[in-house]
């Protein structure tokens, strides 16, 4: 049985509440076993816990410290997911400042969150990502 609407929507938002807090567990936690994080328009995707895993590590090891600012610009429901635009501020290493556009699609599953549709540049991508990106396949 596939989660209800209402189910799905607060099961989003305490992933992203997880992410903001920087809780790679409780993040994992909220996903289906085996997760589909679809990075577009560069056509790649990666699956299952372990690459779920693996971008996380990343994502909350390097690519936070990296965001220093988030904008929710809109949210956005139906039955199948719950979509998130931001823009966010990112500050590189090296003392540069990029600006990206994002929208990330948290798609419902039978117990858990299916995964996620990712749309952003490649380069935000590869920032988010990291060695995970590499990992994903061509779709």
């Amino acid at each position: 049985m596939a989660l209800t609407r209402q189910q799905g929507v607060a099961l989003a938002r305490a992933h992203v509440l997880a992410e903001r807090d920087g809780d790679i567990e409780a993040t994992l936690a909220t996903l289906d076993a085996d997760p589909l994080y679809e990075l577009l328009p560069v056509g790649r995707a990666l699956r299952g816990l372990d690459g779920a895993r693996r971008y996380y590590e990343h994502f909350f090891a390097s690519f936070r410290a990296l965001a220093v600012s988030s904008e929710l610009r809109g949210e956005w429901v139906n039955d199948v997911g719950l979509a998130h635009e931001y823009t966010i501020g990112v500050a590189l290493p090296d003392g540069s400042r990029e600006r990206h556009r994002l929208v990330a699609i948290l798609t419902f599953g039978a117990s858990g969150l299916a995964g996620e549709r990712v749309y952003a540049s490649e380069r935000l991508l590869r920032l988010m990502f990291g060695p995970a990106f590499e990992l994903a396949v061509p779709i």
